[in-house]
């Protein structure tokens, strides 16, 4: 890499995944201000997780793909894309970080101007025209043992910064928490509450129905209140409805698909304690310091447990034979989160409980 400038003024981190991959870019964002604290940071994301970053203070402007453009036809296409790389090279960036493994964020790095570009050297992307995109490439040696916040962060290292904050950063307004907090009041319940998210847009990650009423039951029976979230996909909703059909109706209320992601934020951050699955909202629960059990396999636990939780990973793998997670068919109905006794799930959330 050539002479690192003083400072950076303007920065693009590029990470086109996921929610939960979107929240995890956080620790990024915050080593950056941490060490340029008068550069503005943006990000270019997938439309559909910006609300992960949408109240984030530290990010200067959201620029996302709507993967919706594809429906409008190849020209419209094609002009939605000239226009946000359009939008991009006015920036005038000077620092790229690319997180992303896509052909797509390498042209953006390339056409930005900047004139330092930063990527991982990944092996699917051993040629020619990835490697003249960026300035800077950095290898994925030794990553399987590495945390996503771990892998992200060594993006940075050609950089040499002083410092590395490893912190996530979950965000929500004012506002999201007075429409939680109406909901709540609408709905019977005190802020003394306990929220359970048992579903995920991947079954294969969920446990089973009954085992969660159960669950539910037995903390109801201790005198908790339970507040039941879900994303607002038709499976995830009717997963509430046939927990729900086998629980106590007093001191519970179901918030699937009611709220949006900073919502939930708002309404995790208030709760006495979090039970969930391996989803987004796993890893919200965990960067804001909410007391959370987690549910979890058989995906790459070294990679996506929640990060510095506070709480208790409840690994389906110490009970029974998990598939390999390159092996697994995410269509599948199985729920290999069934291994998973009932009672040690119950015992470890009343640790956690007042």
């Amino acid at each position: 890499m050539g002479k690192i400038p003083p400072r950076f003024e303007k920065i693009l981190i590029i990470k086109l995944r996921h929610h939960g991959d979107t929240l995890l870019v956080t620790p990024v964002v915050n080593t950056l201000k941490e060490n340029f604290p008068d550069a503005e940071v943006d990000i270019l994301l997938y439309k559909e997780t910006e609300p992960m970053l949408m109240n984030f203070a530290s990010i200067s402007h959201i620029f996302s793909v709507d993967r919706q453009w594809k429906k409008e036809g190849t020209k419209a296409y094609i002009v939605h894309h000239w226009c946000l790389l359009s939008q991009l090279k006015k920036r005038k960036y000077d620092l790229i970080i690319n997180l992303a493994d896509q052909w797509y964020s390498a042209l953006v790095s390339k056409i930005s101007g900047a004139s330092t570009r930063v990527a991982f050297d990944f092996p699917k992307r051993q040629n020619f025209l990835w490697k003249i995109c960026f300035s800077d490439l950095v290898s994925t040696e030794g990553e399987e043992s590495l945390h996503v916040v771990e892998q992200n962060l060594s993006a940075l290292k050609p950089l040499n910064l002083p410092s590395i904050n490893f912190n996530v950063t979950m965000s929500y307004s004012e506002e999201d928490w007075r429409k939680v907090s109406d909901l709540l009041r609408i709905g019977g319940i005190n802020h003394k509450y306990i929220v359970i998210h048992p579903a995920s847009r991947w079954f294969f990650k969920c446990w089973n129905d009954r085992n969660m009423s159960e669950t539910i039951n037995a903390l109801q029976a201790d005198g908790h209140s339970i507040i039941v979230t879900s994303g607002t996909e038709e499976r995830e909703k009717e997963m509430v409805e046939r927990i729900l059909s086998n629980c106590i109706k007093e001191n519970i209320l179901s918030l699937a698909g009611q709220i949006t992601l900073p919502q939930l934020g708002a309404l995790i951050a208030h709760a006495k304690l979090f039970i969930g699955v391996d989803s987004v909202p796993m890893h919200m629960a965990a960067a804001l310091k909410t007391p959370c059990i987690t549910l979890f396999g058989p995906s790459k636990l070294a990679f996506w447990h929640p990060w510095n939780v506070n709480g208790e990973v409840i690994w389906a793998g110490n009970y029974g034979k998990l598939p390999d997670p390159d092996d697994i068919d995410t269509k599948t109905d199985i729920r290999y989160l069934d291994l998973i006794p009932t009672d040690v799930v119950i015992a470890a959330a009343r640790r956690y409980l007042p």
